[in-house]
């Protein structure tokens, strides 16, 4: 009843095992130790009161003692494991109560010492995660916080659940590869004699002759240039006044 067994809640199959058991610092059964001294001085009071009344100091003072020796084994029995796999607690006394968090849904660790704590070495765990769980929000009165906390830290980098954050994205930096321009060849006039028809001069609707393979060009340019991170040469608006509109000399 007064151990609480983590072996018996590890996934042996898998092959988890324990990093560390944290068990609570001496500091969080100050106030059971001077709730037992206080029940058993109200206890020694039955002496000194008249014969009719001893059972009061004396119910009083039991009452008050085996409040603190049940909040003693609460504390002694609250258990913050951290295995390779995940974290979890087990606590209660009569009743227990297990909570646990995979490593991977540690968002952030958070210690808090105070003064006091500061003294005498201990701190208190706030974990911030993907679902609140309130089991494990708080861990208090953990000793030697600091290096628990990279303890936990470690067990997260062997995992593997940090290391791709730390490296960056590995294409990073590479300039693409220009895009590929599909050159198309010219169709050649008709060996007959037949004269070709002349095109609709009155509709510019697309560029005709070597026009598109300038366009191309000046898109394939200015896609280098954006990727090196040169500024964008400046695009000479299109004029409809300085378009030729020559006569087309076509052969006969």
């Amino acid at each position: 009843m007064f151990d609480p067994r983590i072996e018996k809640h590890l996934i042996s199959d898998q092959g988890e095992r324990v990093v560390d058991e944290v068990r609570k610092h001496w500091a969080a059964t100050v106030s059971a130790v001077l709730e037992l001294f206080a029940g058993t001085v109200v206890a020694l009071l039955s002496f000194w009161v008249p014969p009719q009344a001893w059972w009061v100091p004396a119910l009083l003072g039991g009452l008050v003692v085996a409040h603190a020796v049940w909040r003693f084994f609460e504390q002694h029995l609250d258990r913050f494991v951290i295995t390779n796999m995940r974290v979890f607690r087990v606590h209660g006394i009569l009743s227990q109560r297990i909570a646990t968090m995979p490593l991977a849904r540690i968002l952030d660790i958070s210690v808090h010492k105070p003064v006091v704590g500061r003294i005498f070495g201990y701190g208190h765990f706030v974990f911030e995660s993907a679902a609140q769980e309130q089991g494990l929000r708080e861990i208090r009165y953990v000793g030697d916080p600091d290096e628990r906390g990279l303890t936990i830290q470690r067990v997260i980098q062997q995992a593997g659940l940090r290391g791709a954050a730390g490296r960056g994205d590995p294409y990073a930096g590479t300039p693409l590869p220009p895009p590929a321009v599909a050159v198309v060849e010219p169709e050649m006039p008709p060996a007959s004699g037949d004269t070709a028809p002349v095109p609709d001069l009155a509709r510019p609707a697309s560029p005709s002759g070597w026009d598109w393979l300038a366009e191309a060009q000046r898109r394939e340019d200015e896609r280098l240039a954006e990727l090196r991170g040169e500024p964008r040469p400046a695009v000479t608006p299109f004029d409809p006044d300085r378009t030729s509109t020559a006569p087309i000399d076509l052969p006969r």
